[in-house]
């Protein structure tokens, strides 16, 4: 009988130089039935390199699993004295193993026609590998695209390297040197948690958009907004929503009452209800967006229950580079998905002002302040990690 099990995707540096790192999650995502619990960019030291090949080799000595083991080595060990971006993604499911292994595709593909690739696997698309020799089977070039165990008994043993590697590691990768670091700004985006209702390929084709900034992304995990967090993130919208919304919709009484009652209001009335009615629409209003985006209303639960996770889930990302914040902002479009030019994402996948899919920061100042409030500092992954493993024992 199949039981709940965690397994990996590693996404390597290459596929996420290459940008590609959407158009991968877009696959992981959407065609299997398998819960991403979490996600970390990690930056692999020589260490913990050479186990994992060394790891490879032990297990299973064949030409396919020696290349790959060849391949860790030399492309996610560090070079030039700088460590590379890394993708480390994990779910949860039933037969995880054999899952991912399926939408990965093989390793060794030499023995299909070039037409007959068809695409379906992520292999397919974005890993190549070059014969220089077809009798011989010597290589010239390959790249695997993505590294995910075959079975669970690897899979296991290789958590238990991420665990003891991911101890102390901070969440943002620092491994560039800019000419002019004062021209460089970070921003954050989150993923909103409309798009992970089911599985879809919608988050990946959101950062396979944001790609097209040139942006580095340097931070990324998998987050459910507490109560406290929620009201904290979105406390400026408030106020603006009382100051936008209260006389609207307190005047808009006023012509409810006196069409109802046929009975003329006097602008006292009017402003009594601005005051009262109108300030409860907009205070409800902001309610609706901290369900939304926690699962949970304010006026609805206690105050004791406003700091465990939410029981929503979204993706943050932290981007990096020169005018971060205005490339993402131009991508994402306005927050009225109806009012977005062709081709961002609020128009392709937002449905309203509320549901519209992503958030950006707007400025460098909000990204400073987002940052401490959702904690890109931090990824839980390692922790989920941990749990698993004595859970298993």
């Amino acid at each position: 009988m199949s039981k709940t099990a965690i397994s990996y995707v590693m996404v390597t540096p290459y596929t996420i130089a290459k940008s590609r790192t959407g158009g991968v999650m877009a696959r992981l995502l959407s065609r299997a039935d398998l819960e991403l619990v979490g996600a970390q960019m990690i930056a692999p030291d020589e260490e913990f390199v050479k186990e994992y090949a060394d790891a490879l080799r032990s297990e299973n000595p064949t030409p396919s699993v020696t290349l790959l083991a060849d391949y860790v080595e030399r492309k996610l060990a560090p070079s030039g004295g700088r460590r590379h971006r890394t993708l480390l993604l994990l779910f949860r499911g039933e037969n995880p193993c054999e899952k991912l292994t399926a939408i990965c595709g093989h390793l060794y593909p030499e023995h299909q026609e070039f037409d007959s690739l068809t695409g379906e696997t992520i292999r397919d698309t974005y890993a190549d590998l070059i014969m220089s020799d077809e009798e011989s089977g010597q290589v010239s070039y390959f790249e695997p695209a993505v590294l995910t165990p075959r079975g669970q008994a690897r899979a296991d043993m290789d958590l238990k390297r991420f665990a003891k590697f991911l101890q102390g590691k901070e969440n943002i990768i620092r491994n560039v040197q800019y000419p002019d670091p004062s021209r460089i700004e970070q921003t954050l985006v989150i993923i909103k948690p409309d798009n992970w209702a089911y599985a879809s390929s919608k988050p990946g084709t959101i950062i396979d958009m944001f790609s097209r900034t040139g942006l580095r992304i340097i931070g990324i995990k998998v987050h459910r907004f507490s109560l406290a967090e929620a009201l904290e993130f979105y406390d400026p919208v408030e106020a603006a929503l009382k100051e936008k919304l209260a006389p609207v919709f307190g005047k808009k009484a006023k012509e409810i009452l006196e069409t109802e009652f046929d009975v003329p209001l006097s602008s006292a009335c009017e402003k009594a209800l601005v005051s009262d009615f109108g300030v409860e629409y907009a205070r409800d209003q902001f309610y609706r967006i901290i369900d939304f985006m926690s699962g949970k209303r304010p006026d609805r639960n206690a105050s004791e229950d406003q700091n465990p996770p939410g029981t929503v889930k979204c993706m943050i990302l932290v981007y990096e580079g020169e005018n971060a914040v205005k490339k993402i902002r131009d991508v994402l479009g306005p927050t009225d998905p109806l009012k977005a030019p062709g081709g961002t994402v609020r128009r392709e996948f937002g449905s309203n002002v509320m549901v519209n899919t992503a958030h950006a920061s707007d400025s460098v100042e909000s990204f400073e302040r987002e940052r401490l409030i959702v904690k890109t500092d931090e990824n839980s992954l390692g922790s989920i990690i941990s749990d698993y493993l004595k859970q298993i024992g």
